[in-house]
């Protein structure tokens, strides 16, 4: 039997290369962290410009902006203070007030906006359910069969009525 096969040897071959891999994932994702340029760039998209443009202060690209080269030199001054990334976020909100925040907290009124679209999809669906429930109980809860229309079962005028109708829409198939 070959050595790989083993039972010993088979239930454990495999932890040491799965652990160096996921070692090195590991080492990949935090040198990214501790670069101040990966840090400037998750801040900056988490704040809003003030211009007036509506865009996120990472985004801005409204021509001979006022307000961005502020901010971002605010911003990587804070970050080369060593604050952290809510520390920062508070200093913002502090100083240009929390629409400079590209998502309000989740705090105070401010929670309103996280819960409302939630609560009002709950509440559509809650009503079609009933909307649904009432239909059902209006009907009998049954579907009514629909009557076929077969031709040599129907009176002569009747028949008449039925061609005129096909002539009319150019309908040449059957009902």
């Amino acid at each position: 039997m070959p050595a790989l096969l083993k039972p010993g040897l088979l239930s454990g071959w495999w932890v040491k290369p799965v652990e160096a891999l996921v070692l090195a994932v590991a080492v990949c994702f935090s040198l990214g962290a501790a670069n101040s340029g990966s840090r400037l760039s998750n801040l900056d998209h988490r704040l809003m410009c003030m211009c007036g443009c509506a865009q996120l202060l990472g985004e801005c690209d409204h021509v001979g902006c006022p307000d961005r080269g502020q901010e971002t030199a605010d911003l990587e001054q804070q970050i080369a203070a060593g604050m952290t990334d809510q520390q920062i976020l508070d200093w913002f909100a502090a100083k240009y007030g929390e629409t400079v925040l590209a998502a309000p907290p989740a705090r105070g009124f401010d929670l309103v906006a996280w819960i409302a679209p939630f609560a009002v999809f709950g509440a559509a669906l809650l009503g079609t359910i009933l909307l649904i429930r009432r239909w059902a109980s209006v009907s009998g809860g049954k579907m009514q069969p629909v009557a076929v229309l077969n031709p040599a079962q129907m009176d002569a005028p009747a028949r008449a009525r039925l061609e005129k109708i096909r002539r009319e829409t150019g309908d040449e198939g059957g009902l």
